[in-house]
């Protein structure tokens, strides 16, 4: 089984809608298996992601606040 592409998506210093804006942006070109990393600063990114990750049925691998950012890793998993 062949291991997904990683992208990362820096988002930092946008607002709310951007981050999760730019997180659908980039899962659009992704297939089953990638993974994308999300850098941002907008605390409303949390939510807004895990809302997205319920409707969309995809993988919320890792979910952490560094000391400048959120940083949320995404493995898509539901693409048909």
């Amino acid at each position: 089984m062949s291991q997904g592409s990683k992208v990362t998506v820096d988002a930092r210093g946008i607002a709310c809608p951007g981050p999760i804006t730019e997180l659908i942006k980039a899962y659009r070109n992704a297939k089953n298996g990638d993974l994308i990393e999300v850098w941002a600063t907008d605390p409303g990114f949390e939510s807004d992601l895990k809302a997205w990750i319920n409707r969309t049925g995809n993988q919320l691998v890792e979910l952490r606040r560094d000391q400048d950012k959120i940083v949320a890793v995404v493995k898509v998993t539901a693409k048909r």
